[in-house]
């Protein structure tokens, strides 16, 4: 199954040094039965871009008011077998038991540096906007409207050491 996991550049570093990662809780995002159900329409693509967006999002709270982290949301696209929906948390949410390895990794999505300003002011008011407050709302869209850069898992290193 195609997995979206919600990172950081940090935690991306982690991955290339030690070749693998744990994601925080386990936690993943994936096109689930759920998830298709939710929708009236749209295609597998379509979807799992709405899965990958859940995760991107989830990246943000990862970053949170941590000033040492980089302002960019990361994406790690990973195919992996051990996993466990949580329709009880969303209809995205799964469980990933274990560590990923940097070999199940299809590719990595992160924020290019336009995004960062953005990406920092949504990073502060995420909760916020989940509590329904207009303005994070729009401070979070502005993050939202800026497009992740696609990267392959051979690419890491090189876009670490540019960063």
């Amino acid at each position: 199954m195609r997995v979206y996991l919600p990172a950081t550049i940090g935690m991306l570093h982690k991955l290339v040094s030690e070749g693998k990662l744990q994601p925080l809780g386990g936690t993943g995002f994936a096109l689930t039965p759920a998830l298709r159900e939710s929708y009236v329409s749209g295609d597998t693509e379509e979807l799992e871009y709405a899965a990958l967006l859940d995760a991107a999002r989830a990246s943000l709270r990862l970053i949170g008011d941590d000033q040492k982290e980089s302002p960019r949301r990361v994406v790690i696209s990973a195919d992996l077998e051990n996993v466990t929906t949580r329709p009880d948390l969303d209809a995205a949410v799964v469980k990933v038991s274990g560590p990923i390895v940097l070999d199940e990794v299809a590719a990595v999505h992160v924020d290019t540096e336009e995004a960062e300003k953005a990406v920092r002011a949504a990073a502060a008011v995420i909760d916020a906007a989940d509590l329904g407050d207009l303005d994070a709302e729009f401070t979070l869209g502005e993050a939202e409207d800026h497009e992740l850069a696609w990267y392959a898992p051979q690419e890491l290193p090189f876009l670490l050491e540019l960063l």
